[in-house]
């Protein structure tokens, strides 16, 4: 029996192959279209940010150190969420994406203030995003400043900022867009793939023939996302390798884990597309639902472009179910910082149950009869 099972599901993806060879144009237009997309927003994308999340070191812990942080705080730019206590906690704070930077005052800062003495203010950024860092410094800049004219001294001279950028520290705006970029296409391109399967079979008469075989529903969906896993996957490290070769995006974590993580969003992806094709009439609707309800969603409300702490809360609770919101956390964590399975795990989770959630609604609406 699972033999059989075996045959027909690989007959199926067999069949999906064929269909995928005999159309090199639209083959190529599939690989070829990602990289030059790529290549224009890569170039031509900025952002904006506010509603800074910070960390806050206090080595001073003295009335001026305290009224510091908590005009700070107060400020409608900035929230510290954070009060550390060891200088080792800003690197974790800042991989987990708890603080976007964290301000470190030293030891004698209150005394220093009293005696106009030049104090320097440490600011760590993450630098991952080049441009919300820039944003980050310039807001803390002119802060620290407003804060040093508001002193009752008159002849007291400004603090002084000392940034040290963690993960970017060329302040390149492509390191953050690029692998922001590779989340959007891969959703666009496989959710695309598959939402015109089940419909081209529709469109061209040829489902009645998978109706009438010995076939079962799930081996319809399985044999018709497979092949596709395999294109999606070539894909991806199509759009990868170009952004590391010609944008020189750095790579500082896994290959193998980045490959093996992307899986999901791939599947994910397909999965979508896959429930898209079960409610579309021909694959030319197919195709404009795909495109509609991915490339808005993800360039909107997953956190490419327009930070999500900005967003009505609405918005915010909308951005959950897109399932590239987690994977730009996925993939920029990987290439820009290092991180490893243990701090990507809360991201890859969603991931898995929104898979499980599309496919489980396409399988149920895929009906095995006209």
């Amino acid at each position: 029996m699972r033999r059989l099972l075996g045959s027909r599901t690989a007959a199926l993806a067999r069949k999906e192959v064929i269909h995928i060879l005999r159309d090199p144009r639209s083959l190529i237009i599939i690989f070829i279209l990602p990289l030059i997309m790529m290549m224009i927003f890569g170039y031509a994308i900025d952002m904006d940010l506010k509603n800074i999340r910070l960390g806050a070191l206090d080595h001073d812990r003295s009335p001026s150190s305290r009224a510091f942080l908590e005009k700070l705080h107060a400020s409608p730019n900035f929230e510290i969420t954070r009060r550390l206590v060891r200088r080792d906690e800003i690197k974790t704070m800042i991989l987990s994406r708890s603080i976007r930077a964290a301000v470190v005052l030293p030891e004698g800062f209150g005394e220093s203030i009293r005696q106009e003495i030049l104090t320097p203010i440490q600011v760590i950024v993450d630098g991952a995003d080049a441009n919300s860092a820039n944003i980050i410094i310039n807001f803390l800049q002119a802060y620290i400043a407003d804060y040093s004219l508001s002193l009752s001294t008159v002849h007291l001279q400004p603090l002084e900022v000392r940034v040290r950028m963690l993960y970017n520290p060329g302040m390149k705006s492509a390191n953050f867009v690029v692998p922001g970029l590779v989340a959007v296409f891969l959703m666009m391109v496989c959710a695309m793939l598959t939402s015109v399967t089940i419909a081209r079979e529709k469109e061209t008469g040829t489902l009645e023939q998978i109706l009438v075989s010995p076939i079962r529903k799930h081996e319809v969906i399985i044999g018709k996302v497979l092949p596709y896993v395999v294109l999606s996957f070539l894909i991806g490290s199509v759009i990868l390798g170009f952004s590391y070769f010609w944008f020189k995006v750095p790579f500082r974590g896994s290959v193998l884990l980045l490959a093996s993580l992307s899986l999901f969003y791939i599947f994910t992806a397909l999965a979508f597309g896959l429930l898209i094709s079960t409610v579309s009439p021909n694959q030319q609707m197919a195709m404009v639902i795909s495109l509609v309800s991915t490339i808005l969603p993800v360039i909107m409300l997953s956190g490419f472009i327009f930070p999500l702490a900005s967003m009505p809360r609405v918005l915010q609770w909308v951005s959950y179910v897109i399932p590239a919101r987690y994977f730009l956390l996925v993939i920029r964590g990987i290439m820009l910082k290092g991180t490893e399975i243990g701090t990507a795990w809360p991201w890859i989770l969603p991931l898995m149950g929104l898979a499980a959630w599309f496919l489980l609604i396409a399988a149920r609406r895929f009906k095995l009869k006209l």
